[in-house]
């Protein structure tokens, strides 16, 4: 993919529906992102484009979730609910009840399949829709700000199409969604890095979920203890996931880049910098494969846009790490945190620190080796 192609999926009828001022989920995120590199002149030019996608239909939707639960959704979010609805989900803190929710979903995974179609005819390289990312919605059941999961439904259309999916997600929760989607199934393969459920929600995603059936040893987790830094997350990721995604050999990747995981996350506690998803980009544009990406968590506003503004200047081939740093401060990208650009600066970890993290890190990688990897043909050493 020399010549890659790059297309921002951005439905501007998702502004319509914002999700209630108190609930953390913010929709403003992608606005605040697109705005960031429009203002950059980073969404259009050669291999570069831009497209507004309409909601997904109710066929499409039903691939995943039943018809009585769109129903009840839909009824819900025009003030219509009762008892079923909450058994569903839906009038929780996470999962509140207001109007156009069954709107915003369907614009939300809209853009996340019009991504999937472009890849499956060719039409693009990589897909990008910030508005993504919902992967905690159950068939029958709202989770975690979500209420539809566009990322299944994308792997369920891939893999329709023949292809061998290969999801990856890191955001700081775990992808419940989406594992427990595909846990009997070996054509798609999910891999999660998050917070151990021990200190987060969803409370799941641990060592020796691994999938069952045909399905045993293609699902994922990496559970990651409080405080986990840039290298100590790398180390996780390369010696685990990287040879995982190698034998596995996938035809396309379907890429949950939750921003959540970041520093100062008032709702989680990894220490990491947007420059640990720069290169796990990297990492999978070097695969040369098709790359499906949405957003997903990230409650510190500008820290997540500004790493979704950073995530697509590298699949638009037009990031570099001294300009992106140098020419564009605080005031173009109005955050007051950190005028140095789109990448963050890099983060002291002390003695202490690593000292907790370092055995906990090792551990995960040593029992998720013995438990997959003999599975793919791989050494555990």
């Amino acid at each position: 993919m020399a010549e890659r192609k790059s297309t921002f999926l951005y439905p501007r009828e998702i502004e319509k529906y914002p999700y209630p001022p108190e609930c953390p989920f913010n929709t403003s995120r992608p606005q605040k992102a697109r705005k960031i590199l429009k203002s950059m002149g980073l969404l259009s030019g050669e291999n570069i484009s831009e497209i507004d996608p309409g909601p997904a239909d109710r066929i499409s939707l039903k691939k995943f979730h039943s018809a009585k639960y769109l129903h009840i959704l839909k009824n819900a979010s025009r003030k219509k609910s009762d008892i079923e609805a909450m058994r569903m989900g839906l009038g929780t803190e996470d999962c509140p009840i207001f109007e156009g929710m069954y709107e915003y979903s369907s614009l939300a995974c809209g853009a996340t399949l019009a991504g999937a179609e472009l890849i499956i005819t060719g039409k693009t390289e990589v897909a990008f829709n910030a508005s993504g990312g919902l992967h905690h919605a159950m068939p029958e059941r709202a989770s975690g700000f979500c209420y539809m999961n566009d990322m299944a439904l994308a792997c369920i259309v891939l893999a329709e199409a023949g292809k061998k999916v290969l999801y990856l997600d890191i955001d700081v929760h775990h992808g419940d969604g989406v594992a427990y989607a595909f846990y009997d199934r070996a054509d798609i393969m999910t891999i999660s890095l998050h917070q151990s459920g021990r200190s987060l929600f969803p409370g799941t995603g641990f060592e020796d979920e691994i999938g069952t059936g045909d399905g045993k040893g293609y699902c994922i987790n990496l559970p990651l203890p409080v405080g986990t830094y840039d290298e100590a997350y790398m180390r996780v990721f390369v010696s685990v996931a990287v040879p995982l995604i190698k034998t596995f050999e996938p035809d396309v990747f379907v890429f949950e880049l939750g921003a959540d995981g970041l520093a100062g996350d008032p709702l989680a506690n990894l220490c990491l910098t947007n420059n640990v998803y720069a290169e796990i980009i990297e990492y999978l544009l070097g695969f040369n494969k098709p790359i499906l990406a949405t957003g997903g968590g990230g409650y510190n506003i500008d820290n997540t846009a500004r790493a979704w503004a950073l995530a697509w200047s590298i699949f638009a081939k037009a990031d570099s790490k001294q300009d992106m740093n140098l020419g564009s401060g605080g005031v173009m990208l109005e955050s007051t945190d950190w005028q140095g650009g789109f990448r963050d600066r890099e983060l002291a970890v002390n003695n202490q620190q690593r000292d907790a993290v370092r055995p906990v890190i090792e551990a995960t990688i040593e029992t998720v080796k013995k438990k997959v990897f003999s599975i793919h043909g791989l050494t555990a050493r």
